[in-house]
This record gives structure tokens, C-alpha cells and sequence, in this order.
């Protein structure tokens, strides 16, 4: 009886060592998370019921950012921009992510070589390739409107117009399309061969395949790929930042890419009106998060899992 006793004490000194050891292992990341996300978080709630502006004494004023919100055109505006944007880059990149994925998928000679020059673009720095493309959009001397000329057609002015500058922006999102491809070519690897060939037993030719078999068992990484594309979409911020107006300034020409996240940069950062901004920051989270429910609640209808 005082062995066992001897050994359950000991047993429970080795537990609460062991258990210390591993809280100061994870000590710096929680340290780091407390001090870098969730401190910042709370205290951008916290700023959003106060009107500060970095200088001044910080005046709570409860819910008056947001009513304020309401009555702002520039709020109602920024919206519209980057939904305007998600409309078009959204579906672009997941449908052109799809179409390389689905050429690059067959096993034949050359094919990693050309996964990898489509996914490289994605790891160039966002500045560098908002810079290149500044130039390709370029209405004078750009890439993109010589080879227009070339075909008999005159190019509009992209960035500095402000009817195309937002288009302008969605469809560089193609170039960085690797992630996407990758994912896609990760869902397609998932997928049973053995569908395919029993489809081709019974006579389905490719297009019957791909519609009836292929993309109901992509569904699921579909779905994931359009909430986080969408996310990222609404979130836009160093695109516009770069290249509104072809680099000459926030939302240039005329406010036509004003961006959400860029006005909250603005409010935050240029005008110092850090409770309004963080007003804007904690609806664009409700925004997505009310988005994110619709899709969830909707995948029912869409989303397809195979069933063992």
C-alpha cells in the first residue's frame, strides 16, 4: 500500500512538471496572441463606442460611430465598390482556378512545370504586382491596350477611368490564381477514379463526366474555396491602395476605388478618427459573418459529399 502511494504522488509530481514544461512552451505564442490579436480586437470594440482621435482625450459616446455610419455616403459608397469588386473577382477566380486545374490535372510530361509558372505569380509581392500592372493598364504606352490596338480596338483608360478602374483591379486577381489551382487540383485528386471509369463503361463522354460526376464531388472544396475568396475579396485593401487611379491617390479617379478597407484606412490613418474607423472595422466582421452564415446555411442546396 505505501508503494502505491509512493508511486501516485510521484506520478502526480511528474504530471504538474510536465504540465508546467508545456505552458512555457506555448507561453510565447499565447503571449503573442494576447498582445497582437486578442488585445487589439477588444480594444477596437472598445474604441468603437468612443470618438478618439490619437491626440485628443478619448469622449465615449456609446453607439453614436455607428449611427453615425448611416449617414455617411462615403460608407454606403465603400460598399458598393467592394461588392462590385467581390461580384466580378470572385466567380473569375474560381471559375479560371477550376479551368487550369482540370487542364493541369492529367499526369503527362511537362505538367508540374506549368503548375508551377501559374502559381508562382502568388508569392510575388503584392506591391511588385500592383506596380507591373500599373504599367500593363497603362492607356498609353500599357502592355494590355498595344495588343488592343493591334486587333482594331481602343483600349479604355482602366485605372484612370472611373467606370473600369474596379473591373480593372478584379481582373488582376487572375493572376495570382495559384492557390486556387492547387486547391482545386487537391479536390480533383480526391475524387475515386473509379467514378470516372465506370461513368465511361456506361458511355458518358467528357462534358457528361465533368457535370455529373467531377463538379457535384468538387462541391465541397468549391464551397470552401468561395468563402474564402469572398472573404478575402471584402477585405481588399493593397490593390486599391496601390493602384487607384494608377497610383495617384485613395480612390482616385473621383472616389471610383474606394475601397472598404481603404476608407476605414483613411478614417483611421489619415484623418485619425480611430472610433469611427473601428466602428467600420466591427461591421465589415458582421458583414462577413452574416454572409458566411447565408452560405452555410444555403450549402444544403449545393454541396454535394460522397457517402461511403
Amino acid at each position: 500500500m505505501g508503494n502505491r502511494s509512493y508511486f501516485m504522488k510521484k506520478r502526480s509530481s511528474l504530471g504538474k512538471k510536465e504540465r508546467l514544461e508545456g505552458y512555457l512552451f506555448i507561453l510565447p505564442w499565447i503571449t503573442g496572441f494576447i498582445v497582437f490579436t486578442a488585445g487589439p480586437i477588444l480594444f477596437s470594440l472598445f474604441l468603437s463606442f468612443h470618438e478618439w482621435h490619437i491626440f485628443d482625450e478619448m469622449k465615449w459616446i456609446g453607439i453614436g460611430n455607428y449611427k453615425k455610419l448611416f449617414t455617411d455616403p462615403l460608407f454606403y459608397h465603400s460598399l458598393k465598390v467592394t461588392f462590385e469588386y467581390a461580384a466580378i473577382n470572385v466567380p473569375l477566380v474560381l471559375i479560371v482556378g477550376l479551368l487550369l486545374a482540370l487542364l493541369l490535372y492529367p499526369k503527362v510530361r511537362g505538367t508540374s512545370i506549368f503548375r508551377t509558372i501559374f502559381y508562382i505569380p502568388s508569392i510575388v509581392p503584392i506591391v511588385a504586382t500592383a506596380t507591373l500592372w500599373i504599367w500593363i493598364y497603362n492607356p498609353e504606352y500599357g502592355l494590355l491596350n498595344f495588343f488592343l490596338d493591334k486587333i482594331g480596338i481602343k483600349g479604355p483608360d482602366w485605372l484612370y477611368s472611373t467606370e473600369w478602374v474596379v473591373p480593372a483591379i478584379a481582373f488582376m486577381g487572375v493572376w495570382t490564381v495559384g492557390p486556387t489551382m492547387i486547391i482545386y487540383l487537391a479536390g480533383l485528386e480526391d475524387i475515386p477514379k473509379v467514378y470516372w471509369d465506370a461513368a465511361k463503361v456506361d458511355g458518358a463522354n467528357y462534358w457528361q463526366r465533368l457535370w455529373y460526376i467531377t463538379l457535384p464531388l468538387l462541391s465541397p472544396t468549391t464551397f470552401f474555396l468561395f468563402i474564402t475568396n469572398l472573404m478575402g475579396a471584402l477585405q481588399t485593401f493593397a490593390q486599391a491602395y496601390i493602384m487607384g487611379g494608377g497610383g495617384e491617390g485613395f480612390g482616385a479617379p473621383a472616389n471610383a476605388s474606394l475601397f472598404y478597407c481603404l476608407y476605414l484606412y483613411e478614417q483611421g490613418w489619415s484623418w485619425f478618427n480611430m472610433g469611427y474607423a473601428s466602428s467600420l472595422s466591427w461591421i465589415l466582421t458582421l458583414i462577413i459573418l452574416v454572409l458566411t452564415i447565408i452560405i452555410f446555411k444555403t450549402s444544403n442546396k449545393w454541396v454535394y459529399y460522397e457517402r461511403s
